[in-house]
C-alpha cells in the first residue's frame, strides 16, 4: 500500500511539472486570430443564408471555449495512459472509416464523396479520418517506444520457413509489417470514400514517426516508391482526382466552375498588397470566394491583413511547429518524443498543404487550416492534440548538469 501510494503521488508530481508557456501562447495566439477570421470570412455567407451575420463566428468562439478548456484538462493527464488507449483510439477510428461508407451514415455529397458521418443528436457531423490521423499518430508512437526493449525473436533455422523469418527480421521487414498493414487498410478505406488530402495527413505523420524511431533510410525509399505509385493510380483511374489535375495545370480553362474556386482564390490573395485592404473588408469573402471560411480563409486573411499579416500568421505557425520539436527533443522518454514528433508533423504538413492549395501551389483538396478553418470537431481534436504535447511539456526531462 505504502508503495502504491509513492508511485501515485510521483504520477500526479509529473503532471503538474509546468507546461511549456511559449507553445500555450502559440496555440492560444493562433486559436484567437483563427476565429476572429472565421468571423471576417463567413458573415456575408451567414447573412445570404438567412443566418445572423455572427451565426459561424459564434459557433466557432464556442468549440473554441471548450476545445482550450480540453487542452488543458488533457495536458493534466500522464500522458503515459495514452499507450494502452492508443489501441482503442485506433480501433475506433478503423470502425468509424467502415461506418463512414454506409448509406443512411455518411452525408450526400453531388460528386459521391463520403467523407462525413451525419450529425447524431448533439453530435455535429464530422469526418472519420480526423479521429484515424490521432489513432495512427498514438498506436505507432506507442508500439515504436517498445523498438529498444523488445526481446529479440527467435527461429528454428532448421526449417526453411525460420530461415526466411529470421532473414526478414535481419533487414526490418518484419518490424515493419504491423504497420505496413494497418496503413494499407486505412488507405484503401479512404480510397473508397475517397479523401486523397486525408490519406497523405495520415501517411507522413507516420513515417515521421517511424523515421524519428530509427528506421533504416531504406525503407523510407521502398515505401515511398510503392505509396507513390499507389497514389498516382488512385489519380488516374478517379475521375474527379483526375479534373482537378487538369484544372491545377489551367484553372482558367474551366474559369466559372472546377476553376472557378483557385482563380478567386488568387484575385483575393492579390487584391492584398502589402498592408491589406483592411480586417472585415474583404470583397472576395461576399460570395465570390467559395469556402471562404474553411478551406480558402488564408486567401481572406491575405486579401484583408496583406503580406505582412500573413507573413505573420505563418510565423506564428513556423515558431509552433519548431517548438514543438523543441518539445520533442527535451521530452522524458522515448514515447513522448514520438507523440509529439507525429503531432507536429501533422500540423506542419496540414498548413504546408492548405497553403499551397489556395496559392495553386499544388493542386485543389479538401485540407482545412489547422486553428483557422471553420469546423467545431476538427479544432477540438487539433487543441485536444496540443494538450498532448503540453502534457509531454510537463515531464520535460531535467536539464543536465554541467
Amino acid at each position: 500500500m505504502p508503495k502504491l501510494k509513492r508511485d501515485l503521488t510521483m504520477e500526479q508530481q509529473l503532471s503538474r511539472g509546468p507546461m511549456d508557456l511559449p507553445f500555450l501562447m502559440l496555440v492560444v495566439m493562433l486559436t484567437a486570430i483563427g476565429v476572429i477570421m472565421v468571423f471576417s470570412a463567413s458573415y456575408a455567407t451567414a447573412l445570404h443564408e438567412g443566418r445572423s451575420a455572427t451565426y459561424y463566428f459564434i459557433r466557432q468562439a464556442i468549440f473554441a471555449v471548450a476545445g482550450l478548456a480540453a487542452m488543458y484538462i488533457i495536458s493534466k493527464i500522464n500522458y503515459q495512459h495514452f499507450r494502452w488507449m492508443s489501441v482503442f483510439i485506433l480501433g475506433l477510428a478503423l470502425v468509424l472509416l467502415v461506418a463512414v461508407l454506409i448509406p443512411g451514415v455518411h452525408t450526400v455529397r453531388a460528386d459521391h464523396v463520403k467523407r462525413w458521418i451525419r450529425s447524431i443528436g448533439p453530435i455535429p457531423a464530422f469526418q472519420p479520418s480526423e479521429v484515424a490521423k490521432l489513432g495512427v499518430i498514438l498506436y505507432f508512437s506507442a508500439r515504436m517506444a517498445k523498438r529498444e526493449t523488445e526481446k529479440k525473436r527467435k527461429f528454428d533455422l532448421h526449417t526453411t520457413q525460420g530461415r526466411l523469418l529470421k532473414k526478414m527480421d535481419e533487414i526490418g521487414l518484419l518490424e515493419l509489417m504491423p504497420y505496413g498493414i494497418i496503413l494499407l487498410i486505412i488507405i484503401f478505406l479512404m480510397y473508397k470514400e475517397p479523401h486523397m488530402s486525408g490519406t497523405i495527413l495520415i501517411l507522413v505523420p507516420a513515417a515521421a514517426i517511424l523515421f524519428a524511431g530509427g528506421v533504416k533510410l531504406g525503407w523510407f525509399a521502398a515505401g515511398g516508391t510503392v505509396v507513390v505509385t499507389l497514389l498516382t493510380l488512385i489519380i488516374t483511374q478517379t475521375s474527379y482526382m483526375a479534373a482537378r489535375i487538369k484544372i491545377w495545370q489551367d484553372p482558367w480553362s474551366d474559369p466559372r466552375n472546377d476553376g472557378f474556386q483557385i482563380i478567386q482564390s488568387l484575385y483575393a490573395i492579390g487584391s492584398g498588397g502589402l498592408f491589406g485592404v483592411g480586417f472585415g473588408k474583404s470583397r472576395q469573402a461576399q460570395l465570390f470566394l467559395p469556402e471562404a471560411e474553411n478551406d480558402c480563409i488564408f486567401s481572406v486573411a491575405c486579401e484583408e491583413l496583406g503580406l505582412v499579416g500573413a507573413g505573420f500568421i505563418l510565423l506564428l505557425f513556423a515558431m509552433l511547429v519548431l517548438r514543438g520539436y523543441w518539445i520533442a527533443l527535451h521530452a522524458r522518454d522515448r514515447f513522448g518524443a514520438l507523440l509529439v514528433v507525429g503531432i507536429i508533423t501533422l500540423i506542419a504538413v496540414q498548413v504546408f498543404l492548405n497553403i499551397s492549395v489556395v496559392t495553386n501551389f499544388l493542386p485543389t483538396t479538401g485540407i482545412s487550416l489547422p486553428f483557422f478553418s471553420y469546423g467545431g470537431t476538427a479544432l477540438m481534436i487539433q487543441l485536444a492534440e496540443m494538450g498532448i504535447i503540453l502534457g509531454v511539456s510537463r515531464q520535460a526531462a531535467p536539464p543536465k548538469q554541467g
